[in-house]
C-alpha cells in the first residue's frame, strides 16, 4: 500500500466538532468519518468518540438520539436532557416526522433513479423495540454523477462508480449499506457489505481510505417547540477527489 494513503480518522487532528445547531434542548453536529458515536467494547482501540468530544466542548451532558456507523459522516443528533432523548429516540425508531438524505459513492452505474423495497433481517445488535426477525425496508436512490476509474477489475480495463443520493424510508440497521449491496452497487469503502479488493484499489487511487457515505440532511420536528428543523451537513473536502474522474454530466439535479 502506498505511503501516501491516508485514513480520515487518523488525519483529523482537530477534536473540535462542527456544531450545526444548538439550543436548550438539542445539539446537532457534523460527525467526522472514522469517529464512533460512543465507546464500545467492540472497538477497544478507538480513541475518538463524538459523545465525549461534544460533552467536553459544550460543557454539559449529552444523550445520543440515534447513531451513525463509525465510517459514516454527517448529521448526528444529541439531546441535552433525558426526556428529549426519549421523545426523539422514539421518533427515530418509527421514522415519523423525519426525512433523511445521504450521499454515497457506489460500485457500478445504477439506474438514474429507483426504489429498493427489500426486507431486512434484524441484526443481532439491533436493540430496537421491534423484534421481528425480518422487517420491511425501503430506500430510494438517484444517480447524480458517474465515474470511470483507471482500475482494471474482473477482466475490464476500467472500473465504473457513481455518486448517488439516498433516502431511507425506514430505519433499519445498516439499511443503506445492505440495500445497495442487494442491488449489486455496494458503497465504496464498505468493509462489511462491499468488495475488499475494489475498496483497497480505490483507496490507493484516491490516496484516502474511508466509507463513502455521508448523512447530508435531516428534517425533523423540534421535540419542544414543534417547529420543523432542517439541518444540513456539507460534504468534507475529500469528496472533491472524485471530480477528477467525472465521466458524464449530472444525471439529475443536485
Amino acid at each position: 500500500m502506498s505511503s501516501r494513503l491516508k485514513n480520515v480518522a487518523g488525519d483529523n487532528k482537530n477534536n473540535m466538532l462542527n456544531i450545526l445547531y444548538r439550543d436548550d434542548y438539542l445539539a446537532i453536529v457534523n460527525k467526522p468519518a472514522g469517529w464512533l458515536v460512543h465507546r464500545t467494547p467492540l472497538d477497544k482501540g478507538e480513541t475518538r468518540f463524538v459523545l465525549q468530544a461534544l460533552r467536553d466542548q459544550i460543557g454539559q451532558h449529552v444523550w445520543p438520539v440515534h447513531r451513525l456507523d463509525k465510517g459514516t459522516s454527517g448529521v448526528l443528533v444529541f439531546a441535552l436532557n433525558a426526556e428529549v432523548a426519549r421523545t426523539l429516540g422514539q421518533a427515530f425508531e418509527t421514522g415519523e416526522g423525519l426525512h433523511k438524505t445521504y450521499r454515497a459513492v457506489v460500485r457500478g452505474w445504477p439506474a438514474d433513479e429507483g426504489l429498493i423495497d427489500h426486507p431486512l433481517k434484524r441484526m443481532p445488535d439491533d436493540m430496537r423495540t421491534e423484534r421481528m426477525e425480518v422487517q420491511p425496508a425501503q430506500s430510494r436512490f438517484a444517480t447524480l454523477r458517474r465515474f470511470e476509474l483507471p482500475l482494471p477489475q474482473q477482466g475490464f480495463a476500467t472500473t465504473r462508480c457513481a455518486e448517488v443520493a439516498l433516502e431511507p424510508l425506514t430505519g433499519r440497521r445498516h439499511q443503506l449499506r445492505r440495500h445497495m449491496k442487494h442491488i449489486a452497487h455496494p458503497i465504496i469503502g464498505d468493509a462489511t457489505h462491499g468488495k475488499g479488493p475494489l475498496n483497497r484499489a480505490v483507496a490507493e487511487l484516491l490516496g484516502l481510505q474511508r466509507l463513502w457515505l455521508h448523512a447530508q440532511s435531516l428534517t425533523l420536528t423540534h421535540p419542544v417547540s414543534g417547529q420543523p428543523l432542517v439541518i444540513k451537513a456539507t460534504l468534507a473536502d475529500e469528496w472533491t477527489l472524485w471530480d477528477a474522474f467525472r465521466k458524464c454530466p449530472s444525471v439529475v439535479s443536485d
